[in-house]
């Protein structure tokens, strides 16, 4: 299958609402927690060019936007997501290199993160160079953690005082410079 891996554009707000009814899908599906967003916050992430998104044949097959926190210290990669007639193709693995690479070429000084219950993420977190972290770690923000209330979990968060959950939090080392492919491809409609 050939994709199109694309930083988002204001041309792409058209699928918001389809994002949105993806990751809430997925969520319940793996009966994980997802933490639920509005189209308009993804308008936003893909107006902004804070996101990445996969086409096939124009149609949505996957997405991931950036976070920003504390004045820009920290950037999340966040939202991974691939409908599912498109997994298995290595495709949210493509996603999450293209946003790494983004978040790292918009953000170099900032600490890249993530938080997942998916085991394939996990993995894919770790080949790009991210390693396990306490929720110390991350973003101290207020804001930061208002965005987990959604997730059926968050009683869990709370409970321990946001020092834990059923998520892993994963930091990414200070650069990782051998992505499969650079940024400037991306603009260029990619086809992978």
């Amino acid at each position: 299958m050939e994709f199109e891996i694309l930083i988002g554009n204001a041309s792409h707000t058209c699928y918001a609402q389809e994002i949105c009814s993806l990751i809430e899908d997925s969520a319940k599906a793996r009966k994980t927690g997802i933490a639920k967003r509005e189209p308009a916050y993804i308008e936003k992430k893909l107006i902004d060019g804070n996101a990445i998104i996969a086409l096939y044949q124009g149609h949505l097959a996957g997405f991931c936007y950036i976070e920003i926190w504390d004045q820009g210290k920290y950037v999340a990669n966040s939202g991974l997501i691939v409908h599912p007639d498109f997994r298995q193709n290595g495709l949210a693995r493509k996603i999450k290199e293209s946003i790494f690479q983004l978040s790292q070429d918009k953000f170099p000084q900032a600490k890249i993160f993530g938080i997942t219950t998916s085991l394939a993420v996990m993995r894919i977190n770790s080949e790009l160079g991210y390693r396990p972290v306490t929720f110390s770690e991350l973003p101290q923000d207020h804001a930061f953690w208002d965005g987990c209330q959604s997730c059926p979990n968050y009683d869990i968060l709370e409970r321990n005082e946001r020092r834990m959950c059923l998520c892993t939090a994963m930091l990414a080392n200070a650069k990782t410079p051998e992505l499969k492919h650079d940024l400037s491809n991306l603009i260029l409609n990619q086809v992978l």
